[in-house]
């Protein structure tokens, strides 16, 4: 989403037309972001504002990928939860209930208003036995002042004080990936990603078997491909680049 279809609340070129170019010829595609405060809706009515159609249903977050792992390891189950709606939501929606006594899962999100008590908390019920999960390693996230500590630096806290490390669902986990595949039932071998980042979305992508698209209109700049083990299936300059390829 960030860095591929809008920048700082702005379409990049080409965004409006590649999404309205896949709906007008029914192709299957989802919307992925690791950020997982808001939930579909609220993104869906982000990228409205900034003149680019997809419905709420098209777009597939950390936070549901995350609810959906959890269902399927552990149906019905509780968790301690420090995140915002976009997680909870999700949580609820797969029939989690919420608790700070005895959870099955602690699981970290993203937060502008990371709580040291809810973190103190975390980290007792982790060493007390709850399983550690956090949506996404993202270490900072953006804001109009600059990067801000994002679930990847606060698990990295709860780490060091417990000894236990999170199980990352979110890019690059190509568990986030193949969850999507099924979502929208595709095949690794007929989809693509397009991504704006080497170390999450291109390495996820790569990972899953699919065909992976840098573009370049975000995170990752030409001279840095060279330095990953990997490499994209391709490069372009934008995903305006793309719509003719669809």
């Amino acid at each position: 989403m960030d860095g591929v279809l809008v920048h700082e609340g702005s379409a990049l070129p080409g965004a409006p037309e590649f999404i309205a170019r896949l709906t007008e010829l029914d192709r299957p595609f989802l919307v992925l972001t690791n950020n997982s405060i808001f939930t579909p809706r609220d993104l869906a009515a982000r990228l409205a504002a900034s003149g680019i159609t997809v419905p709420e249903e098209r777009i597939w977050t950390s936070a549901l990928a995350t609810a959906n792992f959890v269902h399927q390891q552990l149906p019905g189950g509780s968790a301690y939860v420090i995140g915002e709606a976009g997680l909870t939501t999700a949580l609820y929606g797969a029939g989690y209930t919420m608790t700070d006594t005895d959870p099955d899962y602690v699981i970290l999100g993203e937060t502008r208003t990371y709580s040291f008590s809810a973190i103190t908390r975390a980290i007792r019920l982790v060493e007390g036995g709850a399983r550690f999960i956090a949506t996404n390693p993202d270490p900072t996230g953006p804001s109009q002042e600059g990067p801000l500590p994002a679930t990847g630096a606060v698990a990295a806290l709860i780490t060091k004080a417990t000894g236990r490390t999170p199980y990352f669902i979110g890019k690059p986990n190509p568990v986030m990936i193949r969850a999507a595949l099924n979502r929208i039932e595709a095949h690794s071998e007929t989809t693509a990603m397009v991504g704006d980042r080497m170390d999450t979305d291109v390495l996820a992508g790569m990972e899953a078997g699919l065909h992976t698209f840098l573009v370049l209109t975000g995170s990752t700049e030409a001279h840095d491909v060279e330095k990953y083990p990997f490499r994209p299936s391709e490069v372009r300059q934008s995903i305006a680049d793309l719509v003719e390829l669809i």
